[in-house]
Protein backbone atom coordinates (compact mmCIF):
# COMPACT_ATOMS: atom_id res chain seq x y z
CA UNK A 1 0.00 0.00 0.00
CA UNK A 2 2.80 2.42 0.73
CA UNK A 3 3.92 2.28 -2.85
CA UNK A 4 0.17 3.31 -4.23
CA UNK A 5 -0.03 5.89 -1.41
CA UNK A 6 3.23 7.95 -2.93
CA UNK A 7 1.56 7.53 -6.62
CA UNK A 8 -1.36 9.44 -5.78
CA UNK A 9 -2.16 13.11 -4.94
CA UNK A 10 -2.42 13.68 -1.41
CA UNK A 11 -6.24 14.91 -0.35
CA UNK A 12 -7.03 17.74 2.45
CA UNK A 13 -7.39 16.30 5.73
CA UNK A 14 -11.43 15.00 5.83
CA UNK A 15 -13.71 17.25 7.90
CA UNK A 16 -16.34 15.23 9.72
CA UNK A 17 -19.96 16.47 10.40
CA UNK A 18 -22.36 15.50 13.60
CA UNK A 19 -25.05 13.31 12.22
CA UNK A 20 -28.45 15.77 13.00
CA UNK A 21 -29.35 16.06 16.62
CA UNK A 22 -27.11 12.87 17.98
CA UNK A 23 -23.37 12.82 18.76
CA UNK A 24 -22.72 10.83 15.74
CA UNK A 25 -19.97 12.32 13.92
CA UNK A 26 -19.98 10.91 9.87
CA UNK A 27 -16.79 11.48 7.65
CA UNK A 28 -18.69 14.78 5.04
CA UNK A 29 -17.69 11.24 2.16
CA UNK A 30 -18.37 8.00 3.03
CA UNK A 31 -17.49 4.96 1.24
CA UNK A 32 -20.59 3.34 -0.73
CA UNK A 33 -19.88 -0.81 -1.29
CA UNK A 34 -22.78 -0.88 -3.90
CA UNK A 35 -21.04 -1.82 -6.82
CA UNK A 36 -17.44 -3.00 -7.22
CA UNK A 37 -17.04 -4.87 -3.91
CA UNK A 38 -19.32 -8.03 -5.02
CA UNK A 39 -18.45 -11.42 -5.95
CA UNK A 40 -18.28 -10.79 -9.22
CA UNK A 41 -15.92 -8.15 -8.40
CA UNK A 42 -11.97 -7.93 -8.21
CA UNK A 43 -11.53 -8.85 -4.61
CA UNK A 44 -7.92 -7.28 -4.51
CA UNK A 45 -8.99 -4.23 -6.10
CA UNK A 46 -12.11 -4.08 -3.81
CA UNK A 47 -9.60 -4.57 -0.96
CA UNK A 48 -7.46 -2.00 -2.04
CA UNK A 49 -10.34 0.74 -2.05
CA UNK A 50 -11.60 0.25 1.30
CA UNK A 51 -7.51 0.33 2.60
CA UNK A 52 -7.36 3.37 0.54
CA UNK A 53 -10.50 5.12 1.85
CA UNK A 54 -9.73 4.62 5.63
CA UNK A 55 -6.26 5.82 5.46
CA UNK A 56 -7.91 9.22 4.08
CA UNK A 57 -9.86 9.33 6.74
CA UNK A 58 -13.26 7.71 5.26
CA UNK A 59 -14.65 6.07 8.62
CA UNK A 60 -18.36 5.51 7.11
CA UNK A 61 -18.59 2.48 5.44
CA UNK A 62 -21.93 1.37 3.36
CA UNK A 63 -23.65 -1.88 2.91
CA UNK A 64 -27.20 -3.54 2.19
CA UNK A 65 -28.20 -7.21 2.61
CA UNK A 66 -28.61 -7.63 -1.58
CA UNK A 67 -25.42 -5.80 -2.22
CA UNK A 68 -23.40 -7.89 -4.94
CA UNK A 69 -23.98 -9.25 -7.27
CA UNK A 70 -24.78 -11.82 -6.41
CA UNK A 71 -27.04 -10.68 -3.28
CA UNK A 72 -24.89 -10.56 0.19
CA UNK A 73 -21.60 -11.03 -1.11
CA UNK A 74 -20.59 -7.30 -0.81
CA UNK A 75 -21.13 -8.16 3.01
CA UNK A 76 -19.19 -11.23 3.08
CA UNK A 77 -16.73 -10.03 1.03
CA UNK A 78 -16.38 -6.50 3.56
CA UNK A 79 -16.29 -8.97 6.85
CA UNK A 80 -13.50 -10.70 4.91
CA UNK A 81 -11.62 -7.60 4.52
CA UNK A 82 -12.07 -6.35 7.57
CA UNK A 83 -10.81 -9.66 9.58
CA UNK A 84 -7.83 -9.77 6.79
CA UNK A 85 -6.82 -5.53 7.58
CA UNK A 86 -9.19 -3.32 10.11
CA UNK A 87 -9.96 -6.25 13.33
CA UNK A 88 -8.32 -3.68 15.64
CA UNK A 89 -10.23 -1.03 14.24
CA UNK A 90 -13.70 -1.43 15.02
CA UNK A 91 -14.33 1.08 17.12
CA UNK A 92 -12.84 3.28 14.27
CA UNK A 93 -15.25 3.25 12.10
CA UNK A 94 -19.02 3.31 11.07
CA UNK A 95 -20.27 -0.17 9.28
CA UNK A 96 -24.28 0.56 8.10
CA UNK A 97 -26.64 -1.96 6.36
CA UNK A 98 -29.89 -2.06 5.19
CA UNK A 99 -32.69 -4.54 4.43
CA UNK A 100 -35.89 -4.05 2.58
CA UNK A 101 -35.32 -4.91 -1.24
CA UNK A 102 -35.96 -8.88 -2.34
CA UNK A 103 -33.13 -10.70 -1.00
CA UNK A 104 -34.19 -14.07 -1.04
CA UNK A 105 -37.22 -16.18 -2.19
CA UNK A 106 -40.77 -16.48 -0.34
CA UNK A 107 -42.90 -13.76 1.41
CA UNK A 108 -40.43 -13.05 3.78
CA UNK A 109 -37.20 -12.15 1.92
CA UNK A 110 -39.06 -8.62 0.30
CA UNK A 111 -40.34 -5.70 2.53
CA UNK A 112 -39.75 -4.24 5.85
CA UNK A 113 -42.10 -6.44 7.73
CA UNK A 114 -40.75 -7.30 11.64
CA UNK A 115 -40.06 -10.96 10.11
CA UNK A 116 -37.72 -9.86 7.24
CA UNK A 117 -36.00 -6.94 8.98
CA UNK A 118 -35.12 -9.10 11.88
CA UNK A 119 -34.09 -12.00 9.94
CA UNK A 120 -32.18 -9.91 7.44
CA UNK A 121 -30.04 -7.87 10.07
CA UNK A 122 -29.19 -11.05 11.46
CA UNK A 123 -28.33 -13.02 8.20
CA UNK A 124 -26.21 -9.49 7.74
CA UNK A 125 -24.35 -9.92 11.05
CA UNK A 126 -23.76 -13.40 10.30
CA UNK A 127 -22.21 -12.30 6.46
CA UNK A 128 -19.93 -9.11 8.15
CA UNK A 129 -18.89 -11.41 10.93
CA UNK A 130 -20.11 -8.52 13.23
CA UNK A 131 -21.10 -8.07 16.31
CA UNK A 132 -23.25 -4.93 15.54
CA UNK A 133 -23.95 -2.47 13.30
CA UNK A 134 -23.59 1.29 14.16
CA UNK A 135 -26.35 2.39 11.92
CA UNK A 136 -29.26 -0.09 10.45
CA UNK A 137 -32.00 1.23 7.67
CA UNK A 138 -35.22 0.08 6.33
CA UNK A 139 -33.93 0.26 2.59
CA UNK A 140 -37.37 1.81 1.56
CA UNK A 141 -40.70 2.34 2.73
CA UNK A 142 -43.20 -0.74 2.21
CA UNK A 143 -46.55 0.23 1.79
CA UNK A 144 -47.55 -3.10 2.56
CA UNK A 145 -46.42 -3.13 6.29
CA UNK A 146 -47.71 -0.78 8.67
CA UNK A 147 -45.23 1.89 8.98
CA UNK A 148 -45.85 1.04 13.04
CA UNK A 149 -44.65 -2.55 12.18
CA UNK A 150 -41.30 -1.49 10.72
CA UNK A 151 -40.36 1.17 13.16
CA UNK A 152 -41.10 -1.42 15.81
CA UNK A 153 -38.80 -4.13 14.63
CA UNK A 154 -35.50 -1.07 13.98
CA UNK A 155 -36.38 -0.10 17.76
CA UNK A 156 -36.26 -3.58 18.67
CA UNK A 157 -32.73 -4.31 16.87
CA UNK A 158 -30.88 -1.62 18.45
CA UNK A 159 -32.65 -2.74 22.36
CA UNK A 160 -31.15 -5.87 21.07
CA UNK A 161 -27.99 -4.81 20.71
CA UNK A 162 -27.36 -5.05 16.74
CA UNK A 163 -27.93 -2.02 16.04
CA UNK A 164 -26.88 1.24 17.54
CA UNK A 165 -28.55 3.60 15.39
CA UNK A 166 -30.92 3.41 12.64
CA UNK A 167 -32.41 5.14 9.68
CA UNK A 168 -34.42 5.49 6.63
CA UNK A 169 -33.54 5.23 3.10
CA UNK A 170 -35.71 6.36 0.39
CA UNK A 171 -38.94 7.03 2.41
CA UNK A 172 -41.34 9.44 1.30
CA UNK A 173 -41.29 12.66 3.37
CA UNK A 174 -44.86 12.53 4.60
CA UNK A 175 -43.97 8.29 6.12
CA UNK A 176 -40.72 9.28 7.05
CA UNK A 177 -41.56 12.44 9.44
CA UNK A 178 -44.50 9.52 10.87
CA UNK A 179 -41.91 7.41 11.49
CA UNK A 180 -39.81 9.79 12.96
CA UNK A 181 -42.24 10.46 15.61
CA UNK A 182 -42.95 7.10 16.53
CA UNK A 183 -38.81 6.00 16.90
CA UNK A 184 -38.80 9.29 19.19
CA UNK A 185 -41.75 7.79 21.07
CA UNK A 186 -39.84 4.18 20.95
CA UNK A 187 -36.54 5.87 22.14
CA UNK A 188 -34.50 5.26 19.06
CA UNK A 189 -35.00 8.35 17.30
CA UNK A 190 -34.13 8.27 13.45
CA UNK A 191 -30.26 9.26 13.09
CA UNK A 192 -30.52 9.28 9.29
CA UNK A 193 -32.00 9.53 5.95
CA UNK A 194 -30.88 7.95 3.00
CA UNK A 195 -31.75 9.45 -0.58
CA UNK A 196 -30.37 9.62 -4.21
CA UNK A 197 -29.55 13.02 -4.85
CA UNK A 198 -26.90 14.72 -7.32
CA UNK A 199 -27.13 16.91 -10.03
CA UNK A 200 -29.46 15.18 -12.36
CA UNK A 201 -31.84 14.52 -9.28
CA UNK A 202 -32.74 17.28 -6.82
CA UNK A 203 -36.04 15.73 -5.91
CA UNK A 204 -35.23 15.84 -2.10
CA UNK A 205 -34.60 19.43 -2.37
CA UNK A 206 -38.44 19.67 -2.47
CA UNK A 207 -39.67 17.97 1.16
CA UNK A 208 -37.30 15.48 2.46
CA UNK A 209 -34.22 17.91 3.49
CA UNK A 210 -36.21 19.86 5.81
CA UNK A 211 -38.22 17.16 7.04
CA UNK A 212 -34.68 15.42 7.76
CA UNK A 213 -33.44 18.82 9.41
CA UNK A 214 -37.09 19.65 11.15
CA UNK A 215 -37.00 15.65 12.46
CA UNK A 216 -33.34 16.43 13.69
CA UNK A 217 -32.27 13.65 12.17
CA UNK A 218 -28.72 14.10 9.03
CA UNK A 219 -28.99 13.24 5.63
CA UNK A 220 -26.78 11.46 3.35
CA UNK A 221 -26.39 11.58 -0.67
CA UNK A 222 -25.95 8.41 -2.19
CA UNK A 223 -25.15 8.36 -5.90
CA UNK A 224 -23.57 11.48 -6.08
CA UNK A 225 -22.77 11.40 -9.62
CA UNK A 226 -25.80 10.05 -11.01
CA UNK A 227 -24.48 5.99 -11.64
CA UNK A 228 -21.29 8.11 -13.73
CA UNK A 229 -22.91 10.42 -15.56
CA UNK A 230 -21.88 13.24 -13.55
CA UNK A 231 -18.09 11.87 -14.67
CA UNK A 232 -16.11 12.15 -17.83
CA UNK A 233 -16.35 9.06 -18.43
CA UNK A 234 -19.70 9.18 -20.76
CA UNK A 235 -19.13 12.36 -22.24
CA UNK A 236 -18.16 11.05 -25.72
CA UNK A 237 -20.94 8.03 -25.37
CA UNK A 238 -20.53 4.54 -23.65
CA UNK A 239 -16.68 3.00 -23.55
CA UNK A 240 -17.16 -0.80 -23.89
CA UNK A 241 -15.93 -1.16 -20.72
CA UNK A 242 -17.75 0.80 -18.71
CA UNK A 243 -20.75 0.33 -15.85
CA UNK A 244 -23.55 1.32 -17.94
CA UNK A 245 -21.71 -1.29 -20.99
CA UNK A 246 -22.09 -4.09 -18.42
CA UNK A 247 -24.95 -6.57 -17.90
CA UNK A 248 -25.30 -5.66 -13.97
CA UNK A 249 -26.05 -2.59 -12.51
CA UNK A 250 -28.62 -0.25 -12.52
CA UNK A 251 -27.28 1.99 -15.78
CA UNK A 252 -28.01 1.42 -18.79
CA UNK A 253 -26.53 2.35 -21.92
CA UNK A 254 -30.13 3.37 -23.26
CA UNK A 255 -30.03 5.81 -20.03
CA UNK A 256 -26.87 7.82 -21.19
CA UNK A 257 -28.62 9.94 -23.67
CA UNK A 258 -27.55 12.36 -25.73
CA UNK A 259 -29.68 14.73 -23.77
CA UNK A 260 -27.50 13.89 -20.58
CA UNK A 261 -24.19 13.60 -22.23
CA UNK A 262 -24.74 17.22 -23.27
CA UNK A 263 -25.70 17.98 -19.88
CA UNK A 264 -23.04 16.24 -18.67
CA UNK A 265 -20.27 18.56 -20.46
CA UNK A 266 -21.68 22.17 -19.88
CA UNK A 267 -21.39 20.92 -15.92
CA UNK A 268 -17.59 19.80 -16.87
CA UNK A 269 -16.81 23.16 -18.54
CA UNK A 270 -18.05 24.84 -15.36
CA UNK A 271 -16.00 22.11 -13.22
CA UNK A 272 -12.92 22.67 -15.56
CA UNK A 273 -13.04 26.61 -14.65
CA UNK A 274 -12.68 25.74 -11.31
CA UNK A 275 -10.20 24.05 -11.62
CA UNK A 276 -11.92 20.45 -10.97
CA UNK A 277 -13.11 17.36 -12.40
CA UNK A 278 -16.87 17.09 -13.32
CA UNK A 279 -16.77 14.32 -10.53
CA UNK A 280 -15.04 16.42 -7.86
CA UNK A 281 -17.40 19.45 -8.84
CA UNK A 282 -20.55 17.16 -8.70
CA UNK A 283 -19.53 15.62 -4.86
CA UNK A 284 -18.81 19.59 -4.32
CA UNK A 285 -22.10 21.27 -5.42
CA UNK A 286 -23.10 18.72 -2.58
CA UNK A 287 -20.98 19.08 0.42
CA UNK A 288 -21.86 22.96 0.01
CA UNK A 289 -25.22 22.07 1.11
CA UNK A 290 -25.85 22.26 4.77
CA UNK A 291 -28.29 20.32 5.07
CA UNK A 292 -26.07 17.25 3.66
CA UNK A 293 -24.33 15.74 6.15
CA UNK A 294 -22.45 13.13 3.96
CA UNK A 295 -22.19 12.25 0.47
CA UNK A 296 -21.59 8.56 -0.53
CA UNK A 297 -19.21 7.43 -2.77
CA UNK A 298 -18.30 4.49 -5.24
CA UNK A 299 -15.02 3.68 -7.04
CA UNK A 300 -14.01 1.02 -9.66
CA UNK A 301 -10.25 1.74 -8.44
CA UNK A 302 -8.08 3.27 -5.21
CA UNK A 303 -7.50 6.25 -7.92
CA UNK A 304 -10.75 7.56 -8.85
CA UNK A 305 -11.67 7.15 -4.63
CA UNK A 306 -8.54 9.75 -4.39
CA UNK A 307 -10.19 11.95 -7.43
CA UNK A 308 -13.60 12.18 -5.52
CA UNK A 309 -11.67 13.03 -2.10
CA UNK A 310 -10.40 15.96 -4.12
CA UNK A 311 -13.84 17.30 -3.86
CA UNK A 312 -12.47 18.55 -0.59
CA UNK A 313 -10.33 20.79 -1.99
CA UNK A 314 -13.55 23.25 -3.33
CA UNK A 315 -12.82 25.01 -6.68
CA UNK A 316 -11.08 28.28 -7.86
CA UNK A 317 -14.47 30.17 -8.40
Amino acid sequence: MENEKDSVPAVPEMPYARCGASGLRLPKISLGLWHNFGGIDDFANAEKILLTAFERGVTHFDLANNYGPPPGSAEENFGKMLRRNLAGHRDEIVVSSKAGHRMWQGPYGDGTSRKSLIASCDQSLRRTGLDYFDIFYAHRYDAETPVEETVGALSDLVRAGKALYVGLSKFPADVAARACALLRGNGTPCLIFQDRYNLFERSPEAEKLETARREGAGFIAFSPLAQGLLSDKYLNGVPENSRAAKPSGFLRREQVTPEKIAEARRLDAIARERGQTLAQYAIAWLLGNPLVTSVLVGASTPAQLVDSLGALRGGNA
